[in-house]
């Protein structure tokens, strides 16, 4: 079965796949995932050590100044509105008893977060069963047929959930990030060893 010899391949490549943001606290990770959207992991992990080390508590990064805040993320990109997000999100959390709330229908609600970084943060942090779509996750599951070309984000998730059990969402999640990441990557995939380029579309179509 298809979803059976990716579900093998992925667990021969990562067995224990791990999140690759830096982060020591909930709201750490929650602004890490935030600032990531359209930037890498590398770079997020570049800034988040100088933020956190110049604003050490929430109080101190709700009371930020937004023009230092922008320059010491201006890397990840989206510097004006990621660092508004910032100062906003330490504030909410703040308001919450210094605790990033585990309600979806109150996350919804934090500026710059959305369903890919609740379940991104419910699944690293919480352990909460979720598969979060972002670009490696489209792109794999468009790829390898679990998913139709023009599917939308929330339909990819939907079937992803259907394709693999619950109890392995999270792990799923993060062994496709880290395929498409370091593997199946968006130019120049390395296909010639992969065993999955038999049901690759982008293989038979570039090939």
């Amino acid at each position: 079965m298809k979803t059976s010899r990716i579900e093998e391949y992925l667990d021969s490549l990562f067995p224990n796949p791990t999140c690759e943001l830096i982060y020591h606290t909930d709201y750490e990770l929650l602004i890490a995932v935030v600032l990531s959207a359209q930037s890498t992991d590398k770079r997020v992990n570049q800034v988040t050590p100088i933020l956190f080390s110049r604003y050490p508590t929430l109080y101190d990064l709700s009371n930020a100044n937004l023009e230092d805040i922008e320059e010491i993320i201006r890397p990840v990109g989206s510097f004006h509105k990621k660092a508004y997000y910032v100062r906003e999100i330490a504030a909410l959390v703040a308001s919450h008893r210094g605790m990033v709330p585990r309600d979806r229908e109150v996350l919804m609600k934090f500026p710059g977060v959305g369903r890919k970084t609740i379940n991104v943060f419910l699944s690293e942090y919480y352990q909460e069963p979720a598969i979060a779509v972002d670009t490696h996750v489209e792109r794999i599951s468009k790829r390898l047929g679990l998913a139709r070309p023009k599917d939308d984000v929330l339909t990819v998730e939907k079937k992803l959930m259907k394709a693999f059990p619950k109890e392995v969402w999270g792990k799923r999640h993060l062994q496709m990030v880290l395929f498409g990441r370091y593997h199946c990557k968006a130019i120049k995939p390395e296909c010639g060893p992969c065993p999955l380029k038999d049901i690759c579309h982008e293989k038979k179509k570039n090939f």
